[in-house]
């Protein structure tokens, strides 16, 4: 029984494997009758195929050999390798000269190989392969930029400059990118110092720490003598905290002035600036201005060029796989700086006051990240004295002033990007949906330069028409 069961298995074994062989054989052999082929030669790249031809050929040629390359087994079989995209004619002549056949020869990328890379490569993605020509043919929606150049780039490998992109990326592929300044200064300055004149009968003495002023509203000291000049004391500043008192003492008369100052500031800077811009494609914005900027051409004459200021940027974002952005940013908050300005040839050029922010990032959808931060930190004090006199201990005092100053500024840029979707246009509310026109009574009886619209509602949209309690929108009241 075991015997009988072996030899079944065995015959079963042999029955297979010559059908197997006989399939092989079918799909890679090309077979010439009665001086025509069955079909043309239609190979891969870099792949073989076996032609057989039922009459002896003494000679052959291929037209290109380049394309598609030919070895003679035997008189009647030919191997054939493709070597390069394209088409050739492989021609079989007989012993008399006679012509058997021509056999068109098309050699094509690899498609077979290509497909098993994509899927390994990119298995989420469905892409459609085809050939078209010497080229390849891609088709399909895929999720992300980043999976499409990849699958591009692959195609590239398989037909050099061959390869036609009609692949769409499905999703939102617009990106909406916003951009916050926040931007704090704080200043603190203190000043102390004193001055002292004094007078005799025959001669003017004038001694004090420097702090002395020539013309301007200045206020000077009453306790002066007769002539008005002679031993006053001028403030060194408009500042409003001084003291003065003078008193005399025979030929001898003295004036003191004591001067004090602290001053304190804080600025505060915030811009949003919002923009939209398509996967791929860079967007910029400016609110601002332009300033012209004198500048030598180079021939002795004078040209102008605007120098932009305000609130700029630009970005380029690209949509990747899994909801991924990458965002290319430029940003700039910038102010005309006068005190940094200069003086050419009697022509007066601006300065400015620059705060900028170039990097790359990425993050999903809503998410925010920090790009910039500077704290900046800026001390400065220093002291003047009368020499020798100031050193005097307290007494000194009334021959030294000091000057204290320090200056502290956080700047902080965030961005948050957004995938957005074109909407109808009714949906959107602006700025001037709140607010109409004043009748004439109401700007000349009531004094009202706007009138706000009834509980904040509006005749179109469906956003805008909607009554939201509390502040809302780009502008609060």
């Amino acid at each position: 029984m075991k015997l009988r069961t072996l030899v079944v298995a065995g015959l079963f074994g042999l029955t297979t494997g010559a059908f197997v062989a006989t399939e092989v054989t079918a799909q890679t052999k090309l077979r010439v009758m009665r001086g025509a082929t069955s079909s043309n030669i239609k190979l891969a790249l870099n792949r073989a195929i076996v032609m057989e031809s039922d009459e002896s050929f003494a000679e052959l040629s291929v037209a290109n050999p380049g394309v598609a390359d030919v070895a003679v087994l035997t008189d009647r079989t030919i191997y054939i390798i493709g070597k390069a995209t394209g088409r050739t004619t492989l021609t079989l002549l007989s012993a008399e000269g006679r012509l058997i056949t021509n056999v068109e020869i098309q050699v094509s990328p690899d498609l077979a190989e290509f497909k098993e890379r994509l899927r390994e490569i990119l298995p989420k993605e469905k892409i459609e392969v085809r050939t078209a020509g010497q080229g390849i043919v891609l088709s399909g929606t895929m999720t992300g930029i980043q999976s499409l150049s990849q699958a591009l780039e692959l195609a590239e490998r398989y037909a050099p400059g061959a390869v036609t992109n009609l692949m769409n990326v499905g999703g939102a592929q617009q990106v909406m990118l916003k951009v916050r300044f926040a931007e704090m200064s704080r200043s603190v300055s203190k000043n102390l110092s004193s001055s002292v004149g004094i007078i005799g009968v025959s001669e003017n003495v004038a001694a004090g720490s420097g702090q002395y002023a020539t013309g301007g509203n200045l206020a000077t000291l009453s306790n002066s003598v007769a002539n008005g000049t002679s031993g006053t004391i001028t403030s060194s500043n408009n500042a409003n905290g001084r003291i003065g008192f003078g008193f005399s003492a025979g030929g001898l008369a003295v004036n003191v002035l004591l001067e004090a100052l602290e001053s304190k500031g804080m600025v505060r800077t915030l811009a949003e600036p919002n923009l939209t811009a398509i996967s791929g494609k860079e967007a910029t914005f400016l609110a601002g201005g332009e300033v012209p900027i004198p500048v030598s051409d180079g021939d002795g004459g004078i040209t102008v060029e605007y120098r932009p200021f305000g609130v700029g940027m630009s970005f380029t974002p690209t949509v990747l796989n899994d909801g991924i952005i990458n965002l290319a940013i430029n940003t700039s908050v910038s102010n005309i700086d006068s005190s940094a300005g200069t003086t050419t040839n009697g022509i007066s050029v601006p300065g400015f006051s620059t705060r900028r922010a170039e990097t790359v990032v990425e993050m999903r959808d809503g998410q925010s990240i920090a790009i910039a931060g500077l704290l900046q930190d800026n001390f400065f004090d220093a002291a003047s004295q009368v020499p020798w006199i100031g050193d005097i201990p307290i007494l000194g005092t009334l021959f030294r002033s000091s000057d204290y100053s320090r200056s502290q500024s956080e700047l902080v840029v965030i961005v948050t990007p957004h995938l957005v979707t074109p909407v109808d246009g009714s949906t959107l509310a602006l700025p001037t949906d709140r607010v109409k026109l004043p009748s004439e009574a109401d700007l000349f009886l009531n004094g009202k330069t706007a009138v706000p619209t009834k509980s904040g509602r509006v005749s179109n949209g469906s956003v805008t028409s909607q009554d939201f309690s509390g502040s809302y929108g780009y502008v609060v009241e």
